[in-house]
């Protein structure tokens, strides 16, 4: 592969700030009426502003700071003090021990720490399975790494609520046909379905049958609603030195500011990413990791407070899209992504999502870069100011009813 085709596979155009830079002339004469007014909502990322950092985080930042140079100049792989503090706090979450010495790393942000984990554990030629739709990254980074991706599908259309709709027969037909790695977000970023105990445990299974290593996105782990029960991979029976898990602060404690990640798991590949870090950011900024000290140890209270906004949010844009015929969207367990899929349109969908930032002010992100077969859909990162969401989907359902087929 050339350096340009390369480097083509990573479309930037429908990342979060990115959108500025769309070219939009060759849609105008798709237009139809007026812009409908109302105030602007960028759902490709969470409002920090409407969801406010967790309390102390910044005062934390400063006494990083005020300490200069030992915190500025950590070891690669972050504070040893910090690591050791958040090793305690996720062994207690995940129901598994986490070693903040060899077998964890700082990052700078959780992207971050999926570029790194991908880079340890993919080169050319190697196979990696991954499901569609996922989370956008994870097809470009193997990709960019020339690893060949082996599909499988997740029907969170079909299943019903009680399972994700991982597809386990293709998922092993993946790891027969040779994938070494399976990368995967749980909650599935972009639909927010939780995968099963009875799906965690399979893939487990599978993983430890066939040998492969499992990176496992847990970035909305601590933000799932009423009735749903979160199962952790690493707490089932899997070797622990075939599981790299990643997580952070950023969504749904508001932090992303910061860029923090954390990856943990198994020491060699751990080690890898280190070496790997060394000659790419160093570190992750020294002063933010300072932060991860008010990581798990929010007021009591706050993380119940914060589910219930998300959660009330959700259920309000959940009763707008369910109001537009032929559209479908199921309700996400977990995390604060929409993943609604859209009626017939007389213009593409990708069109139509040019034309709802230029007539609505309102931004999605197509669901294109989640997999090849959800065009159709959109994603909505609700983690917005309440009344302004509402508003602003249904602009989006007006417009449907506008550019209806």
């Amino acid at each position: 592969m050339s350096i340009e085709a390369k480097f083509k596979k990573l479309g930037t155009d429908n990342a979060p700030g990115q959108e500025v830079r769309q070219q939009t002339s060759d849609i105008e004469s798709l237009l139809r009426g007026a812009a409908i007014e109302g105030r602007p909502v960028d759902f490709s990322h969470g409002d920090v502003d409407a969801h406010e950092p967790t309390p102390g985080s910044f005062e934390l930042f400063s006494a990083g700071v005020a300490l200069g140079g030992a915190q500025a100049y950590t070891e690669y792989r972050g504070d040893i003090g910090i690591r050791e503090l958040v090793a305690g706090r996720l062994a207690a979450f995940t129901g598994a021990p986490v070693d903040g010495r060899d077998g964890m790393i700082i990052t700078p942000g959780t992207q971050g720490a999926l570029f790194l984990a991908v880079a340890a554990t993919v080169s050319r030629g190697d196979k990696v399975a991954i499901v569609q739709p996922d989370y956008f990254a994870n097809r470009k980074l193997v990709e960019f790494f020339e690893g060949e991706m082996l599909p499988v599908q997740l029907d969170y259309v079909s299943a019903d609520e009680s399972r994700a709709g991982l597809d386990l027969s293709g998922l092993e037909d993946a790891f027969k046909a040779g994938a070494k790695v399976f990368l995967f977000s749980n909650p599935n970023n972009p639909a927010g379905v939780v995968y099963s105990a009875e799906e965690v445990r399979q893939i487990a299974a599978l993983a430890g049958k066939y040998g492969a290593t499992v990176i496992a996105d847990q970035l909305y782990s601590r933000l799932h609603y009423t009735r749903v029960t979160y199962t952790h991979l690493r707490a089932q029976a899997i070797n622990a030195e075939n599981v790299v898990t990643i997580m952070g602060p950023s969504k749904t404690e508001s932090l992303s500011g910061y860029r923090l990640g954390v990856a943990f798991g198994s020491k060699s590949v751990i080690a890898r990413m280190e070496k790997l870090q060394a000659i790419v950011s160093l570190r992750a900024a020294g002063y933010s990791q300072a932060v991860l000290r008010s990581w798990f140890d929010e007021p009591e209270g706050w993380m119940d407070d914060r589910i219930r906004q998300h959660q009330a949010i959700r259920d309000d844009l959940l009763k707008v899209l369910r109001g537009i015929e032929g559209a479908f969207a199921r309700a996400p367990q977990a995390g604060s992504y929409l993943f609604p899929r859209l009626p017939a349109l007389s213009v593409s969908h990708a069109d139509f999502v040019k034309i709802l930032r230029l007539q609505a002010g309102v931004i999605v992100t197509p669901g294109t870069e989640f997999s090849p077969h959800t065009g159709d859909s959109v994603r909505l990162n609700f983690s917005q100011d309440h009344l302004a969401a509402v508003a602003a989907v249904e602009r989006l359902a007006s417009l449907v009813e506008r550019y209806r087929a």
